[in-house]
């Protein structure tokens, strides 16, 4: 029997093992808090991300896509509501979370603070329900002191960059110069705040408010968003070779914000190809705006295993240089969602209670 012979004689079933769709990288597996590990493999694997579905399949029916855990319930505050703000071309829903009334020495309710709000999704995803029991957590645990606002702004691709910028400044301006007196505000203790994208966007208004003399007492940057540049060609591909964060090339593959959604977050958001060089770019990228001097205090979170880490800790390193009161934390082992995962990881509840306090510091009268 000939050898060719012999080998089709002798041929036996292949078992082929592949890694279940969106799996974490083995290489990264034993660097996560295995708490997450646990949970991401019970949950996500094995089902597709929000970025790899068309975006019409997904507008038309989110819930066939979204997959939430791990996140815990905020304590109840005594009035929740919703208005609508004007912008560009429309109107957007701002929703308000109001404390009971602290009575002053004089009778009269005493003014409070503001956190405003921005979420996050990558300027695409995202809404309300994202932070809706972070803005409840504040205004319980800051007992009275500080109002909650937090705003719809339009997503794209249906609303590309700047209309995001755009609506959240107008939102800050309609706080601070319409609603003050309504909600019993005090326009000298405002903050903003918000993750990834809303990172990002708080980071822009941060810079609006000192470029227009508004004061601004603080900025909660979660995971940020600070440069869309150095890290994506025009088209919006992954600049593997030329980015100069090692994070980016660190986590290319990791859970939950690979590189590959970053590509389609700056496709969606930016166009392709993304607007030209101008004036305006640092509203893209804070990190390249011209003058970090003057800024609001800020309190700056990163997550280890999230890709942008390294340009969200360049963007504190900025502030220091600058001469702007900042602290970065970085939290070991946990992916860029950790602070949505305050019911199930240390990192998540470490985030609640640091966010808190630094807010309480800022707005508190």
């Amino acid at each position: 029997m000939s050898e060719d012979i012999k080998a089709l004689h002798d041929l036996k079933p292949v078992t082929i093992h592949q890694p279940l769709l969106n799996s974490i990288p083995p290489s990264l597996l034993p660097r996560f808090d295995p708490v997450y590990v646990e949970h991401y493999n019970r949950n996500n694997v094995g089902r597709l991300h929000t970025h790899q579905v068309p975006i019409e399949d997904f507008r038309a029916d989110p819930t066939r896509y979204l997959i939430s855990y791990g996140r815990a319930a905020g304590p109840d505050v005594r009035k929740i509501s919703e208005q609508r703000c004007p912008v560009k071309g429309g109107e957007i829903t701002v929703r308000i979370f109001e404390p009971k009334s602290v009575i002053g020495a004089d009778g009269k309710p005493k003014k409070r603070g503001a956190y405003i709000n921005f979420h996050g999704g990558g300027w695409v995803f995202g809404g309300l329900p994202a932070d809706h029991d972070f803005c409840k957590r504040v205004v319980h645990d800051l007992d009275g002191d500080v109002v909650a606002i937090d705003v719809d702004y339009r997503l794209a691709p249906e609303y590309k960059y700047p209309t995001a910028v755009e609506d959240c400044w107008a939102a800050f301006e309609w706080v601070r110069s319409q609603k003050a007196e309504e909600l019993n505000i005090d326009v000298n203790r405002l903050a903003v705040g918000g993750a990834s994208a809303g990172g990002h966007l708080s980071a822009v208004i941060a810079h609006m408010c000192r470029d227009n003399g508004f004061p601004l007492a603080f900025q909660l940057l979660i995971v940020p968003v600070t440069d869309m540049h150095s890290s994506f060609t025009p088209d919006g591909k992954f600049d593997r070779e030329n980015t100069p964060y090692e994070s980016y090339r660190e986590m290319q593959f990791t859970t939950a914000l690979p590189a590959a959604r970053m590509e389609f977050f700056h496709k969606h958001f930016l166009g392709v190809p993304r607007p030209e060089k101008s004036a305006d770019d640092w509203k893209i990228s804070p990190i390249f705006a011209p003058s970090f001097s003057g800024l609001a205090p800020a309190l700056v979170w990163t997550a280890e295993m999230d890709p942008l880490r390294d340009e969200g800790e360049a963007y504190a390193e900025k502030l220091k240089v600058a001469g702007v009161e900042v602290e970065a934390i970085r939290v070991p082992g946990v992916p860029h969602t950790f602070a949505h995962l305050d019911e199930i990881l240390e990192g998540g509840k470490l985030f609640n209670v640091r966010s808190i306090e630094a807010l309480g510091k800022a707005l508190r009268g």
